[in-house]
């Protein structure tokens, strides 16, 4: 463990001993623990960002298509057969 000094104001200070004395655990394990909560969902898309990304694949939707399908099969035949053949390992 590293020892660590933060500022802290007092309503959180009571709130995480209030918090340790109820679950019976150490101060600083709840801190530990909070922390990693916050972690956890500070790496998930918010609200308001998923509903952007959703925007934008519902223009990029109703925009259709800008080349057929055949262009289309005809890039996905040579990207197939480039990765059969090795990518761009194959001049190496």
């Amino acid at each position: 463990m590293v020892k660590v000094t933060y500022s802290l104001d007092e309503a959180t200070v009571a709130e995480i001993r209030r918090t340790a004395e109820r679950l019976g655990t150490a101060q600083s394990h709840v801190v530990r623990e909070a922390v990693a909560e916050y972690a956890a969902r500070a790496d998930r898309v918010s609200e308001r960002e998923r509903l952007h990304a959703l925007g934008i694949l519902e223009k990029l939707r109703q925009a259709g298509s800008s080349r057929g399908a055949g262009a289309v099969d005809a890039e996905l035949r040579a990207v197939r057969a480039a990765r059969r053949a090795g990518g761009r390992r194959a001049g190496r």
